[in-house]
């Protein structure tokens, strides 16, 4: 940060890395041209420093002899100990941070949205990008319009997918401050006219995070992403697929097959026991929405802008739950089924158009065993329900535990739903019924950052207004299977 932001105690350790430096390069047999600009760089700032040091100092002397002067002048109090800094602490001395914890460290990301505190030079893309992610990570816990699980998805979101440049945490910054979300506010409910120079300002930072597309992002607290991952997803597919966050337009993975072991003799030459190393992708997609809204509702609902999220939520899930399901990978995810289909995942049923209790049974005996301790069924709720009825005399017990409260169970693993699939068997058709495997093999990438346009007159077919704004949301996502062998699924054909 610039010397006048720094506070004396910054100064001094600022003066003792800088003379560090100093040091190490003056211990070089020969300098380079970088090296010798970096040197009078370094010698620069290290004067500047210094003179603040001493500013601080003086000032600190004047705030003794002025505190001095007034309690002279007052009647004395009784002993105590000072609890915290005071507001213009970078004006006099850091106090200790043991009686006096609101030190200058502890309160340093105050203000985490405010990046001019940060000093970027004499800095490697990788220290930058961690201190992006700790104001970030400040930012999720001060945000304003977030519940608990909110937080706790963003700090998940940032602590496992953010790159070294701190991408994620950028967008996180630009996004989530008080002045973005009272603009944002402002521009979905029509109301550009009262935003203020700070509020804008914080619009063209967030802007210039944007692709060429344009766009406003969604606040970061409000984007959809998040709020699924934070209460749940309604889709049983992103329940327990694995889900990665791609930071471009298609997401690089790494797949390999267990290293080979053996058992070896004492002193012998190790084998060359390396798996083979594969590098699955998952393109994301582009998915769109529109949502209208009268001017009645945006004046009577001052809280539209918080439920927004909700809205666009709900339609991400509604319809992602289809395309994870039997999307065709061509501008769309690649649903489960047509992942599956024509690889040797595939078990016929035993009896051709009939759907058997026996048929269960050979999807579970077909999965590896590797893959079975964590597989979980997928079907639609009809085949599910002629499981059932498989067993009218209580024998076969393929059923468990399916009163209230109890997850469903098939054999012991987990049953879930998804509609898009098969519901009944078409005789002389293929019937993709049921999907049993590991869903770690599965992948959903999510791209983080949804923008919308805000369209501030909806015209009817006669080109008039209709007293109605809009807004056209989009975002990007992407899933395929990494790994058809985890997987078995059945057709009864």
């Amino acid at each position: 940060m610039p010397p006048l932001q720094l506070s004396h105690q910054q100064s001094v350790i600022r003066l003792q890395d800088i003379r560090a430096q100093l040091e190490d390069l003056e211990k070089r047999d020969k300098l380079t041209a970088e090296d010798e600009q970096t040197f009078d760089e370094l010698t620069r700032e290290f004067a500047d420093v210094d003179d603040h040091r001493r500013q601080l100092e003086r000032r600190s002397a004047l705030e003794r002899v002025r505190a001095s002067t007034q309690s002279s002048e007052r009647a004395p109090a009784a002993l105590g100990v000072e609890r915290g800094t005071p507001i213009n602490s970078r004006d006099s001395y850091d106090r200790d941070p043991i009686l006096n914890p609101d030190s200058i460290e502890d309160r340093r990301f105050r203000n985490p949205w405010d990046l001019g505190e940060m000093r970027t030079y004499a800095r490697s893309t990788e220290e930058v990008g961690q201190e992006l992610r700790s104001r970030a990570l400040c930012a999720v816990e001060k945000m304003s319009g977030a519940n608990d699980r909110i937080r706790a998805a963003a700090t998940d979101i940032i602590e496992s997918w953010d790159d070294k440049r701190g991408s994620i945490a950028r967008m996180c910054l630009a996004t989530s401050s008080p002045e973005y979300l009272r603009a944002w506010s402002k521009l979905a409910r029509g109301k550009s006219h009262m935003i203020t120079g700070e509020e804008q300002q914080a619009l063209e930072r967030a802007m210039s995070l944007t692709d060429n597309a344009g766009g406003y992002l969604v606040p970061f607290q409000l984007d959809p992403t998040i709020i699924i991952t934070s209460n749940g997803s309604q889709n049983d597919i992103r329940q327990v697929a694995r889900q990665v966050v791609a930071t471009g337009d298609v997401w690089n993975g790494v797949s390999a097959g267990a290293v080979q072991w053996r058992w070896a003799a004492e002193g012998s030459e190790a084998g060359d026991n390396a798996p083979a190393f594969g590098q699955p992708t998952v393109p994301v997609h582009k998915a769109d929405g529109f949502v209208p809204i009268s001017y009645e509702a945006m004046d009577d609902a001052d809280n539209v802008t918080t439920e927004v999220g909700k809205l666009l939520a709900a339609g991400k899930d509604n319809l992602e739950a289809a395309a994870f399901a039997t999307g065709s990978g061509v501008g769309q995810p690649t649903g489960a089924i047509t992942a599956l289909t024509g690889t040797s995942s595939i078990v016929t049923s035993t009896t051709t158009d009939t759907f058997a209790s026996g048929d269960v049974y050979k999807v579970d005996s077909a999965l590896p065993a590797r893959y079975r301790k964590n597989a979980a069924w997928m079907a639609n709720r009809s085949i599910y329900n002629q499981v059932r009825q498989f067993d009218t005399a209580g024998g076969s017990a393929l059923w468990e535990r399916i009163n209230a409260d109890v997850p469903p169970m098939l054999l012991g693993r987990r049953a879930l739903e998804a509609e898009d699939m098969d519901g009944t068997v078409t005789a002389a058709a293929e019937n993709y019924a049921m999907v049993y495997g590991d869903w770690d093999n599965y992948v959903i990438a999510d791209r983080i950052g949804m923008s919308i346009e805000f369209l501030p007159q909806l015209m009817g077919a006669n080109g008039r207004p209709k007293g109605q704004r809009g807004w056209y949301a989009w975002y990007r996502v992407g899933a395929d299977s990494v790994n058809d062998a985890a997987f078995r699924m059945l057709n009864i054909t």
